[in-house]
């Protein structure tokens, strides 16, 4: 890689990480009290998927440990946000579902997040989100291939 490119490519990811910092920081303020951005996640995740998950696969889908995943969900399971159950035809295993109370809690968490993306969405205009999303699910494409 010559120096240019080098360049390039230090700056992109610069521009990211900079970009996951601040956009973080500011979902941590409007989510409701008590959730973090990785609880949204799994509801968000669970709630579109409207099916169950085992906590392997969550874990996969998020790129964490089987270890962090489960932390993650024993505290949503606390706040009754999702039902854990063992599954049926391998007892080792557990499953995963949103509760009544995770799918009002990720429907706050959505109405307290919605405006601030919807301003900032605003800000840049359609156009030039729309432009970026191709290159962005690219490089998430070809950063997952890696792992």
């Amino acid at each position: 890689m010559n120096d240019a490119s080098n360049s390039l490519a230090i700056a992109l990811f610069s521009e990211l990480l900079i970009a996951d910092q601040l956009v973080r920081n500011r979902l941590t303020r409007v989510l409701p009290r008590g959730m973090e951005i990785s609880h949204f996640s799994v509801l968000n995740h669970l709630a579109r998927a409207s099916v169950e998950r085992s906590p392997a696969q969550l874990a996969k889908s998020f790129h964490v440990t089987r270890g962090a995943m489960t932390n993650t969900l024993s505290k949503l399971e606390w706040a009754g946000y999702v039902h854990i159950r063992p599954d049926w035809d391998d007892a080792r295993r557990k499953m995963v579902a949103i509760s009544p109370a995770g799918r009002q809690a990720r429907d706050a968490a959505l109405a307290a997040i919605s405006p601030m993306i919807s301003d900032l969405v605003s800000e840049m205009g359609d156009e030039k989100v729309r432009a970026a999303l191709p290159i962005l699910r690219e490089l998430r494409i070809r950063l997952e291939d890696e792992n």
